[in-house]
């Protein structure tokens, strides 16, 4: 059975887009480095890794995965962050509710990443 998500992992296809990627999750979003070897890093997000490749040898098209979602403390405090490292934010912090039973509010917003992933900072609001 599952019992959660391990890590998801992305491919760079050069060392310059590799280094820019290492360096907006740790330095940016303080993920700690677990391992790096020669073809990926792999870092902690406190419930799951990040796993980036420099192996990959063409830009990959947006694929079918909408998005990820790291739990924060803080939406609008990742997002001064995201904002200063140059990344594009395309949904400001902003607190919504999802809808069912019982009610599920939440503050998130999304940025988009160094390679073009699409990142939720999520803040569940019990």
């Amino acid at each position: 059975m599952i019992q959660g998500l391990h890590h998801v992992s992305f491919k760079t296809m050069n060392d310059a887009q590799y280094e820019t990627a290492k360096q907006f999750y740790t330095k940016i979003l303080g993920l700690r480095v677990l391992k790096e070897c020669e073809v990926c890093i792999l870092m902690d997000t406190g419930d799951g890794i990040v796993e980036i490749f420099r192996d990959g040898s063409e830009d990959l098209p947006k694929g079918t995965i909408r998005h990820f979602a790291f739990a924060v403390d803080d939406v609008d405090s990742i997002v001064s962050k995201v904002k200063e490292a140059g990344c594009t934010v395309f949904v400001e912090p902003k607190d919504v509710c999802i809808g069912g039973d019982p009610l599920f509010p939440a503050r998130i917003a999304f940025c988009t990443g160094p390679l073009g992933e699409e990142i939720e900072f999520f803040h569940q609001k019990w």
